[in-house]
């Protein structure tokens, strides 16, 4: 989960081991329970629920697992309060970092967080000190079936209000305003589209160059990061290499 350059925010990481897999359904689980708790049960009446069960089925959670979730956070065992909280700091070089967690224990998240930036040659910051260089936009990724017309589909894009398409052999990459995430996603699924993700994303407004010492570091602390359940999401405005491997 990372934000180093402007498609690699949206797209889905491929290969991962099963123990990886875990951590990112564990991840999603949390997700599944904030919006359950925020709109209720329902994903025809919870549009977030309905955005974290794509993305859950996008990272092939299987569907019992996505049902067990939703029905453990609206029962009684849904009472545990995950608190939303966002860490900003500089990785190695003085990359921008912004990490998003959701956790039950803020000491224990906020203790972690810091090792990390701090065993990473990073450190970390006040609120607000990288933010800035971040954008919030809403992404949509869509699949992409066979001998469709990809201007067809920019166009119906372009059309529900999305400010930016891109594409590759697999998916098309929508950008729009948050505020518009929810028109033009039900405009695509109204038309047929396979949606596949819809949430908002940080994207760095601009990227800087890091040498190969400092990617290590930064991938070192990406995949720390990673490994976190607390950690949901981390940006970072750093050029990296094979930047497509990446989500």
């Amino acid at each position: 989960m990372s934000g180093h350059s402007k498609w690699a925010t949206i797209k889905r990481q491929k290969g991962k081991t099963d123990a990886a897999r875990a951590n990112v359904f564990t991840k999603i689980g949390r997700e599944l329970a904030v919006a359950v708790k925020a709109g209720g049960p329902d994903p025809n009446n919870n549009p977030r629920l309905r955005d974290v069960i794509s993305k859950a089925r996008a990272a092939n959670m299987p569907n019992d697992n996505i049902t067990r979730s939703i029905k453990k956070a609206s029962g009684e065992e849904g009472n545990v309060v995950y608190d939303a909280i966002t860490y900003e700091g500089y990785g190695s070089g003085g990359v921008a970092v912004i990490v998003e967690t959701l956790t039950d224990n803020k000491n224990r998240t906020a203790a972690a967080v810091r090792h990390i930036f701090d065993k990473c040659g990073g450190s970390l910051g006040t609120t607000n000190c990288v933010s800035y260089m971040f954008d919030q936009k809403g992404v949509i990724t869509v699949e992409r079936k066979a001998g469709e017309d990809e201007e067809e589909v920019m166009m119906l894009a372009l059309d529900l209000g999305a400010d930016d398409f891109d594409s590759s052999d697999a998916e098309y990459y929508i950008t729009v305003a948050p505020s518009a995430l929810d028109t033009v996603r039900d405009g695509l699924e109204k038309a047929g589209k396979t949606v596949t993700l819809a949430e908002v994303k940080r994207i760095p407004s601009a990227t800087v160059d890091v040498d190969e010492e400092t990617v290590g570091k930064i991938q070192r602390m990406l995949d720390m990061f990673d490994e976190d359940d607390d950690v949901q999401e981390v940006y970072h405005n750093a050029n990296m290499p094979d930047d497509g491997d990446d989500e």
